[in-house]
């Protein structure tokens, strides 16, 4: 197909999709809202082991709007039967439910292949231990000022709710610290951090040669090369710069309800397939644009690649990626057709998120063996030429000269830093020049920026810890 040609399909295309989807979206944000909610809840509660009570308050409280619909939910917990339905006024009646292994997923009437799975084994990885079995206290005053600033609460909303802190320095844990009720071994939620764990799994895949980075990506409804979608790459896809049409996952808020983004995550049993069928409404490669369906895109190939169904991903996943690291509290979701929910659906404790970061800190290797393609965490960290907010494949980055690296810097982050991020207040962020890797986890707005107070928690551990000796910790 031409150039041209493919302009005027997409022009087409587009204008057609946009009246239909606009007439969808209204339509669709009650059960968008319950579906949130209720896998929200069944996942805390049966994975995190969180009271939904806490759930439920916090993320009202950080998501801007979502108090406007809030207050007309009703949810119920069955913990015998372990789920979770919510209904709004009575309409748009999500149920999500837990399988052992699997976590949670919204049932939408189709029996998923995996009902449960066994749980991981503890196994010694290659990753020397980070600590001892207790909570390591800040190794200097300035460190323990540091999370003590961290946890502090506003006196005025938007609150922090920080959930834990685990500061890294050259591969052992030099303090952490806990909200009640959380603790080392609790699974918590990482929302969009998920996408760089699945980023890493792509790249073990590039590594071992079942994906190339720059061809078209080996999904079935692509193949025709008459198909405007064809020349969609691996790429493309980590960068957010595929071209579907389904709206933006960019920021969490009551307005995002309206996203078709966000009917495949909360209609859709078989998340890729939707994403999958979607027009185009740019052209591969030209466009920036931040949502969810490229990892579910992405997870679908690793899902292939693993086997086809969720037990052997996990295994894939297991043996490939958390055992190595010595990642022990680790529940991935999935949706009902076994592909992983990737774009926000994976628990770790805040030592397991530690760990990963750990893998990028040195280059993709543990233990003497390599885990990510050589080269591949520089081109993880390398910016995205069009993604403003300062992105690269799979990660965050402060690289380049975007607007959201220029903002981060000035706020206090170092220019070679560069992070897993998931909304609400996630995030792994692994500092190279210094030999960090900083987990904050939480459930605070995304706006302001500074909301959260990531900034600072950077700024103050850099400044606590530059230019000592190296600190082991454990305790």
């Amino acid at each position: 197909m031409t150039r041209r040609k493919l302009i005027l399909v997409l022009a087409a295309t587009s204008a057609l999709s946009a009246i239909a989807l606009t007439a969808a979206r209204a339509r669709d944000v009650p059960k968008v809202a319950t579906g949130f909610m209720a896998n929200l809840l069944c996942t805390e509660t049966f994975v995190s082991g969180l009271a939904p009570e806490r759930t439920f308050a916090e993320t009202r409280d950080a998501m801007p709007g979502a108090s406007l619909i809030t207050w007309a939910m009703d949810y119920q917990v069955d913990r015998a039967k372990k789920d979770v339905t919510v209904t709004l006024f009575g309409l748009g009646r999500s149920h999500a439910v837990y399988r052992e292994g699997l976590g949670c997923y919204l049932d939408h009437g189709v029996a998923p292949a995996d009902r449960a799975l066994s749980s991981m084994t503890p196994q010694a990885g290659l990753l020397p231990e980070i600590a001892g079995p207790n909570v390591v206290a800040p190794q200097s005053p300035q460190l323990a000022a540091a999370l003590d600033r961290a946890f502090a609460e506003p006196a005025q909303p938007p609150f922090r709710h920080t959930r834990a802190i685990v500061v890294m320095k050259d591969g052992h844990v030099i303090a952490e610290r806990y909200a009640d009720g959380i603790g080392i071994d609790t699974p918590l939620l990482g929302f969009s951090a998920t996408k760089s764990v699945i980023s890493a799994l792509i790249g073990i895949l590039v590594r071992k040669g079942a994906l190339k980075l720059d061809q078209p990506a080996p999904i079935a409804a692509w193949q025709n090369p008459d198909d405007p979608r064809h020349g969609i790459t691996v790429d493309h896809l980590l960068r957010h710069t595929s071209g579907l049409a389904l709206g933006s996952s960019l920021q969490a808020s009551l307005g995002s309800a309206f996203e078709p983004v966000n009917r495949m995550k909360f209609m859709e049993a078989d998340m890729a397939a939707y994403a999958e069928s979607m027009p185009l409404e740019s052209i591969p490669g030209r466009a920036w644009n931040y949502q969810d369906g490229n990892l579910v895109i992405l997870s679908h190939l690793i899902r292939n690649a693993a086997g086809g169904h969720a037990a052997r991903v996990m295994r894939f996943a297991r043996q490939e990626l958390f055992s190595p690291l010595g990642m022990r509290n680790v529940t991935l979701e999935f949706d009902a057709a076994g592909t992983p929910e990737g774009s926000s659906q994976m628990l770790a404790s805040a030592r397991d998120w530690a760990r990963f970061g750990q893998l990028y800190l040195d280059d993709g290797v543990v233990g003497g063996r390599r885990i990510l393609p050589e080269g591949w965490v520089t081109y993880s960290a390398s910016p995205t030429p069009s993604g403003w907010v300062g992105i690269g494949a799979g990660f965050w980055t402060n690289r380049g000269d975007s607007f959201g690296a220029n903002y981060r810097v000035d706020h206090g982050m170092p220019r070679d830093a560069f992070f897993a991020k998931g909304t609400i207040g996630q995030y792994v962020v692994i500092v190279p020049s210094e030999r960090l890797v900083i987990v904050r986890l939480g459930r605070s707005p995304n706006w302001p920026a500074e909301a959260d107070g990531v900034f600072d928690l950077v700024h103050d551990v850099v400044a606590a810890t530059s230019g000592k000796a190296k600190l082991a910790g454990g305790n």
